[in-house]
């Protein structure tokens, strides 16, 4: 029974360290043992930005790490290795309850950022529309008064064309 609980065990443990090296999201892992950290802009001049930090879950071959205090050759196959793990894996627990936290955090913090600037960027859109409408009702009544002082000339050469014609007329 002890045997297949640590043929079990150390799977499990494989797979903590198969997740850790894949949970990477275009191009950054915050989980995995490297510095990667997420980065937002939160202003227009770059100069206040947002940082969610890292977090270093691996598991160490010949230390614990900082947040799982499981190593990556534990076993459980003796009664003190088997309480010795599960003593590492409370502890990494609560551990990674800190991380989570901090984790989930940074996410409503980027989400509430994001939300910010979609209603900034629909609010630009919205003046913008505005700005080009109202250049549009202008040159719209600039060309509605071209159009009227065209057909006045026109009516005035028209009749200044009559009136030589009358005088004549009057001669006949």
């Amino acid at each position: 029974s002890r045997d297949a609980l640590s043929t079990d065990f150390e799977a499990l443990r494989g797979q903590i360290t198969q997740i850790i090296d894949n949970a990477e999201f275009n191009g950054s892992n915050l989980i995995n043992d490297g510095t990667d950290a997420i980065v937002s802009i939160v202003n227009a001049d770059a100069t206040q930005t947002l940082r969610v930090e890292h977090e270093d879950l691996t598991l160490r071959s010949g230390s614990v790490g900082s947040v799982i205090l499981l190593t990556s050759a534990q076993d459980i196959s003796t009664q003190t290795a088997a309480a010795t793990a599960v003593a590492a894996i409370n502890t990494s627990i609560e551990n990674l309850s800190a991380v989570l936290t901090r984790f989930g955090s940074g996410a409503t913090a980027l989400e509430q950022s994001r939300n910010f600037n979609e209603q900034l960027q629909d609010v630009v859109e919205v003046g913008i529309g505005n700005l080009v409408d109202a250049d549009l009702a202008q040159e719209s009544a600039n060309l509605q008064a071209l159009q009227v002082r065209q057909q006045l000339g026109l009516q005035s050469l028209s009749i200044a064309n009559q009136s030589p014609q009358a005088i004549l007329s009057l001669f006949q």
